[in-house]
């Protein structure tokens, strides 16, 4: 097994690496970070870090696309094992793929938007033989959005903290009320019926049943549409 010292330097030399080299930095960085299955390697809180300095946007984009460019990595070793089936097997499979074309794409993006370990979903997508073209394109749109999104609360996190001169026991206390807020509304949302709702009429669907998705109110008859 890889000694634990050995790792924590080899990231320690990246995130150096990251830091000194920037744009470019960031997207070799998240390439890397994502291209080994089950062993992600943290680069958003760079993201974070380089948001002081570089465009938040473009910053965004190039640490998406190396990630996504990353997963295609665990894609490739589900259609590694879907070849080394038996023809029985790949029947099975292909069933599968037409099962999962209808919401594939949607599960993919919502594991590269969120901290979901996106392994267990990508390998066996790839076993289905589910098509790499709509599998790129979702774990791509989930991944920048994802990194823009912490680029820009990254430099505004980075703002007001030097813009109120906040010290360090209250940016702790303001951190911890921050995560919070954050679980809070992670554990608060009904994410199957935002998942059935996004299915049924997409984001108009989420946005007009939005106090049930928060738990606002509850549906009469379930927690999902029919």
């Amino acid at each position: 097994m890889l000694d634990q010292t050995v790792l924590e330097e080899f990231v320690r030399q990246l995130e150096i690496y990251a830091v000194k080299t920037g744009y470019v930095g960031i997207f070799v960085l998240s390439f890397i970070g994502s291209v080994i299955p089950f062993l992600p390697l943290p680069y958003l809180f760079l993201v974070v870090i380089l948001s002081d300095t570089l465009d938040p946007l473009l910053l965004g984009l190039l640490a998406g696309l190396g990630g996504a460019l990353g997963k295609i990595s665990s894609y490739a070793l589900g259609r590694f094992g879907y070849k080394l089936m038996g023809e029985a097997r790949r029947r099975k499979m292909d069933a599968l793929r037409r099962l999962i074309d209808r919401f594939g794409a949607l599960g993919v993006f919502i594991f590269a938007l969120t901290p979901l370990p996106d392994d267990i979903l990508y390998i066996p997508i790839g076993i289905t033989g589910y098509s790499f073209t709509k599998f790129m394109i979702a774990s791509m749109a989930g991944k920048v959005i994802l990194s823009v999104g912490v680029a820009y609360l990254g430099r505004a996190y980075l703002y007001l903290f030097r813009a109120f001169e906040i010290g360090n026991g209250l940016s702790t206390a303001i951190s911890i009320v921050v995560l919070a807020v954050i679980t809070v509304l992670l554990l608060r949302i009904d994410w199957e019926l935002f998942t059935a709702h996004w299915e049924r009429d997409g984001l108009r669907g989420v946005l007009t049943n939005l106090q049930e998705i928060l738990v606002l109110k509850r549906s009469k008859n379930s927690s999902a549409p029919g």
